[in-house]
């Protein structure tokens, strides 16, 4: 199969655009993240599906994008660790503002599902609820992953530079979020000026995550750092809420933003260690 710029752009923004139609469609009529499942999992299956229909189309293997056995448990235990790490910062550095401030907190155990102005919808904490975040977080992981990280940046790569197909894939990771923003214009529960910031912080704040876990998989030639990172992230945004005497999750924004730039740094100071490490090798 020939790697041509013209048939990689076709087939990627063919792709991009019919998975944007499909999750834009179960955002703002299907609306399954307002259901007992707490998530739009519909536009994600579909996505895993299109990149099975593009792993054939390009004669590829699963193993070529990333999903391979090796260093599972170690790289499992790194993406574990950084966001547990960082989240383990950002929720303290959440809660000891809130206390400077002289409110009570406490956390929440329920599940919601998640946006940056805020849950739209929460379910009681029960075996089923959990079970059913999980694998809800597992299908968007192997979505997300597999398509941004794995499809689009193992394509771009063989047309561009690894730093130019990572910009690439975490700018379109970014606009894959603001049907988000544009679902809230549409309900009236946000104005034209706020969904402006809004979309710029999805993109910055996802771009950043993208770069991170694309920049993994140059390291490790695999997903499972950015996939359990993924995981975590979501998971954890998911079901441990902050409480405090005024409101819930009140301070959310500066949680997420602090994880995700302490999680890239992290990343990035590793991948220049290891590089200086093969120089002085050579």
């Amino acid at each position: 199969m020939t790697f041509s710029k013209k048939k990689i752009w076709v087939s990627m923004a063919l792709i991009f655009i019919l998975c944007s139609i499909v999750k834009h469609i179960e955002f703002f009529y299907i609306q399954t993240d307002r259901t007992f499942i707490a998530d739009n999992v519909i536009c994600k299956i579909f996505t895993i599906i299109s990149i099975a229909a593009a792993l054939i189309f390009w004669k590829l293997k699963p193993s070529d994008i990333g999903f391979r056995s090796k260093g599972f448990l170690k790289y499992m235990c790194c993406g574990f660790g950084l966001g547990i790490g960082t989240f383990a910062v950002s929720y303290g550095l959440e809660v000891l503002i809130l206390i400077l401030q002289g409110k009570t907190v406490t956390f929440g155990f329920y599940v919601t599902n998640f946006a940056l102005s805020g849950a739209t919808n929460s379910v009681e904490l029960s075996v089923p609820a959990l079970l059913i975040c999980i694998a809800g977080n597992v299908i968007n992981v192997v979505a997300e992953e597999g398509l941004f990280r794995g499809l689009f940046l193992f394509l771009f790569a063989k047309i561009y530079s690894f730093g130019k197909s990572n910009l690439i894939q975490a700018f379109l990771f970014g606009i894959w979020h603001l049907v988000t923003v544009a679902l809230e214009v549409k309900e009236g529960t946000m104005n034209i000026p706020t969904a402006i910031v809004m979309a710029i912080g999805y993109i910055v704040l996802a771009g950043i995550l993208a770069l991170e876990w694309g920049t993994c998989v140059d390291m490790t030639g695999v997903l499972w750092v950015g996939m359990f990172e993924h995981f975590f992230n979501n998971f954890i945004g998911n079901t441990l809420h902050v409480v405090s005497s005024t409101g819930t999750d009140e301070m959310q924004i500066v949680r997420i933003v602090l994880s995700n730039i302490l999680s890239l740094t992290v990343v990035l100071l590793i991948n220049k260690r290891s590089r200086k490490k093969i120089r002085e090798e050579l």
